[in-house]
């Protein structure tokens, strides 16, 4: 956990949906079902949720599953009012800080295409492209650009 001058990362717990699924409604045209959250916190091993929180409210998070020595990003979002301020950036740092504790060497994640911005986050964090993922989402068949990182190498 980190706990910074009014901010916080720390692990989701169920009583924190209510607010998650706010933060994915805005972020995302194709959000998932409450249900969906509920049975990553309470039934998959692999899963690690996180909540980045300013001044005590959730403004973004960041879902990961952790297998043996890689994990991949089911999804990352920070709230549209709270963008363009660095949480981002501070979220994804404290990841892939957090993963390399756990002795993750490879992380990987799926993005839009056309998602310039988060691409540019994540090369700045040391992502390089693996690949595509053809029509990958399904509200408009999007291609997804596959990125990875070897936490290793830092």
């Amino acid at each position: 956990m980190i706990e910074q001058e009014k901010e916080t990362i720390r692990f989701m717990t169920i009583e924190d949906l209510e607010v998650v699924m706010e933060v994915e409604r805005d972020a995302f045209t194709t959000p998932w079902d409450p249900t969906i959250f509920l049975n990553e916190l309470t039934s998959n091993q692999f899963a690690q949720y996180l909540v980045y929180e300013m001044e005590g409210e959730i403004i973004g998070y960041c879902g990961l599953w952790v297998v043996m020595d890689e994990a991949q990003v089911t999804n990352i979002a920070i709230h549209s009012k709270s963008r363009g301020q660095g949480h981002g950036e501070r979220l994804l740092q404290y990841v892939l800080s957090f993963l390399r504790q756990m002795g993750v060497s490879k992380l990987s994640l799926e993005v839009r295409v056309t998602n310039t911005i988060a691409q540019k986050l994540y090369r700045k964090m040391g992502f390089v492209e693996g690949g595509i993922r053809k029509n990958y989402y399904a509200d408009n068949l999007e291609d997804a650009l596959v990125m990875w990182v070897n936490l290793d190498d830092e």
